[in-house]
């Protein structure tokens, strides 16, 4: 069976976890912590970048730093993971969702203006499969009514809108290192980006459960106490120890991400050329990661019926989000803004084919020859 996934291993991961082992701190923010946390933020231009023991993790703290509270509202879009919105329901905010482009499968730009309202406090833009919402647009929505921009970029690491970051342009961001990520440590685990200064030392406090005990450390203060509400969002060492096995292998994993894409984009152009088959779109400011690689079919019919034929041929393939207003919890904690064109039909018609560091050519080669004859097309 080709997987759909498998965590990517570099060789160095091993030694580096051992070495944390052995060393007399694993709890967090050790050397490997810190090796980590100055690469994102020489990589990304952040003034502070701080591991988390997953991205829910570091969307759960930005909710906290922006001072979430009971009926305060929140903008994004219904076709993503449940960490999205959960880590602002938690806080008592309602959340609102509105409808998604059709090309990139992003939040609609368009659609946010007329969702806001004076309770409106943040817009949470989630860049799906590594590509770039229109960040210029949202930014300016968010300074005319004085919002926050929490970007959600778990699936956005060595991805780019206008040169910039993606995870680096709201006033806060956060990344996943999930084992179905581009680069994982050990399983999981994430980041939380502080693209705004004011942010960073309450951003300490609350990931140290409340306590100012990284000041403590530092030797800025000679106690440390219970200063703020927090909560335990510090990662172990190992999984530091771990993802900075990938870190020194990032451009590679990245760059043999891209060929796997550019395969599949190239080899099943002609089904999307002869109507079978819709293939993703990345706009010309973006430069993607080939966080996965996705086609949408005609409907829910065709869907189940090819991916149950590339199971018989030893392939997994799958579906992905079923939006969250159409949830339980999505009615339940929010309410959907506007006419629904798009999440949820696009979202029925979507369909995520094997994509991970190391696949083989011949492994590619037999998912698009098995698509061809799902179609009855000749190659």
């Amino acid at each position: 069976m080709i997987p759909f996934n498998k965590p990517p291993y570099t060789g160095k991961e091993q030694q580096y976890v051992i070495a944390a082992m052995q060393s007399s701190n694993m709890s967090g923010d050790g050397p490997f912590s810190k090796k980590c946390q100055a690469w994102f933020e020489q990589r990304l231009g952040a003034p502070k970048t701080l591991l988390t023991p997953s991205c829910t993790a570091a969307l759960e703290m930005a909710a906290i730093l922006i001072d979430i509270q009971p009926g305060d509202e929140v903008i994004m879009p219904s076709y993503t993971f449940v960490s999205t919105a959960n880590a602002f329901a938690l806080r008592g905010a309602k959340v609102v969702f509105v409808d998604i482009r059709s090309d990139t499968m992003n939040i609609d730009e368009t659609k946010i203006e007329a969702a806001i309202t004076d309770k409106t406090k943040a817009i949470v833009p989630v860049h799906y499969a590594g590509v770039g919402c229109e960040m210029d647009t949202i930014m300016a929505i968010a300074e005319r009514h004085g919002l926050f921009v929490v970007e959600d970029a778990a699936q956005g690491m060595m991805s780019s809108y206008k040169g910039r970051a993606l995870g680096s342009i709201g006033h806060l961001g956060a990344f996943s290192f999930h084992e179905t990520k581009n680069y994982t440590s050990g399983g999981e685990g994430g980041l939380l980006i502080i693209n705004d200064s004011r942010f960073k030392e309450r951003a300490e406090i609350i990931r140290e459960k409340g306590t100012n005990r990284s000041q403590f450390f530092r030797g800025m203060v000679d106690k440390y106490s219970w200063v703020d509400i927090g909560s335990s969002f510090l990662p172990s060492e190992l999984q530091a120890a771990y993802l900075w096995g990938q870190l020194e292998k990032a451009e590679e994993i990245n760059d043999f991400r891209l060929s796997a894409w550019q395969y599949y984009m190239d080899k099943l152009a002609p089904l999307a050329t002869a109507g079978k088959i819709q293939l993703a779109t990345v706009p010309e400011q973006c430069q993607h990661n080939a966080h996965m690689f996705y086609l949408k079919v005609t409907g829910l019919t065709e869907r189940g019926q090819l991916l149950a034929y590339l199971k018989t041929k030893n392939i997994l393939a799958v579906f992905h989000y079923v939006p969250l207003h159409t949830a339980k919890a999505g009615s339940n904690f929010g309410r959907f803004h506007g006419e629904d064109r798009y999440t949820s039909k696009d979202s029925a018609c979507l369909i995520r084919l094997p994509m991970f560091y190391g696949i083989s050519k011949d492994d590619l080669k037999h998912v698009v020859e098995n698509i061809f004859l799902f179609y009855k097309v000749n190659k």
